[in-house]
């Protein structure tokens, strides 16, 4: 038996008494593609109307100074499922089929968030975009995932296939109904495993580009494509929401949104400088909302500086399954940041484009490098707030 095989037993072990399984909490984890962190209502936009997840501040908390490890897609997501740093997995660029990127993808001998929870006795799903690797050695369904619909990698790669389990079944995709047929398969698995301690990661097609909304939603917002978009997202955080209620799961169930990284073009910053690529705020300053009644107070919000890294230590931590001794976990467990004015758990926070460090954060002050060859940050860009 492999070390990687022992741990999973182990936590297995731990967790897999009756008395204890009663304990366990559903874990939700939404990830919105390329949703910037101005987008949403409850983050200050004028126009856009997003009230179901604006319901997740108001009865949870939100996070002003949340950062993805990352300006763009795959990295941000590896840093996701394991709690660790990128260029500690590998995948620091993305996996792209059209461009011949075939090789890139998370390694065996990571322990994903999947893995983890399934080994702890949790039904396990995977429903949205990957991008972890399009290989089958890649494939949700050999890292901890018991089902799996999805594209695997982004919607404006070629060819675009959607995949349910472990084989195509709509090629090309219609993806108009991409977020309708997603939040569906989320609120039938929830369904169907109401019974046991569930873990559901739901990341999601839009708004990345090509930009689409189904005939419900498509130009009803009164303020364009995106707009639309963005209802439709809301409008199916708001399914996996009153699923949770109508079953009377959502006492029970920590639920977590957030986005991969900045805004593309039609998507908003806040105000913050820059944009999806990019180490200014606008490209890593990202969304996260969590709602967890009776454990997290309501309308919480904090201004202390996270990292997506680490919403691993803290799910699994929520959940009493022990985070792995073998290996750096960067990510920190944020829950007193979600229920208290406590301190940021990071000295620092770092954001890597491909294998360079690119800026730090630390407290109030940021520092952005210049790789060889990139000419300096002039001294009037400095970012001290």
């Amino acid at each position: 038996m492999n070390l990687r095989s022992l741990i999973c037993c182990c936590t297995a072990l731990l967790v897999s008494s009756p008395a204890l399984a009663a304990d366990k909490p559903n874990v939700v984890i939404i990830y919105a593609d390329d949703l910037g962190w101005g987008d949403l209502s409850c983050y200050g936009h004028p126009k856009f109307k997003t009230p179901n997840i604006d319901s997740l501040a108001a009865e949870g908390a939100k996070l002003t100074n949340f950062y993805s490890c990352c300006p763009y897609c795959a990295p941000s997501r590896v840093g996701l499922q394991t709690g660790r740093y990128q260029f500690r997995s590998g995948v620091t660029n993305n996996p792209a089929p059209d461009a011949g990127i075939n090789d890139v993808g998370i390694p065996s001998e990571e322990l994903t968030l999947g893995e983890m929870f399934k080994a702890a006795g949790y039904a396990t799903a995977c429903i949205g975009k990957w991008h972890l690797g399009h290989k089958p050695e890649f494939h949700p369904l050999k890292h901890g995932y018991d089902e799996y619909l999805g594209i695997l990698y982004s919607n404006d790669m070629r060819p675009v296939e959607l995949w349910d389990g472990p084989r195509v079944i709509e090629y090309p995709v219609y993806q108009a109904t991409l977020t309708k047929r997603y939040t569906e398969r989320a609120v039938a698995f929830i369904e169907r495993n109401r019974e046991r301690p569930f873990f559901l990661y739901l990341p999601h097609a839009m708004p990345h580009k090509p930009l689409a909304a189904s005939e419900a939603f498509y130009k009803k917002s009164g303020n364009g494509l995106y707009a639309d978009v963005l209802a439709e997202l809301d409008w199916g955080v708001g399914q996996v929401l009153g699923a949770l209620h109508s079953l009377g799961l959502e006492q029970n169930t920590l639920v977590f949104f957030s986005s991969d990284n900045g805004p593309w073009l039609g998507g908003s910053s806040g105000g913050l400088r820059g944009m999806k690529g990019q180490t200014w705020e606008g490209g890593i300053r990202v969304p996260l909302l969590a709602r967890w009644p009776g454990r997290i107070p309501a309308g919480h919000v904090s201004h202390e500086p996270a990292i997506i890294l680490d919403l691993f230590a803290t799910s699994l931590t929520a959940a009493g399954i022990a985070l792995p001794q073998d290996r750096t976990i960067d990510g920190r467990d944020i829950m007193p940041l979600l229920t208290s004015d406590s301190k940021s758990p990071h000295e620092t926070i770092y954001s890597i484009r491909g294998n360079q460090l690119f800026t730090v954060r630390s407290g109030k002050w940021k520092f952005h490098g210049a790789p060889p060859g990139r000419p300096p940050v002039a001294p009037n860009q400095a970012w001290t707030d």
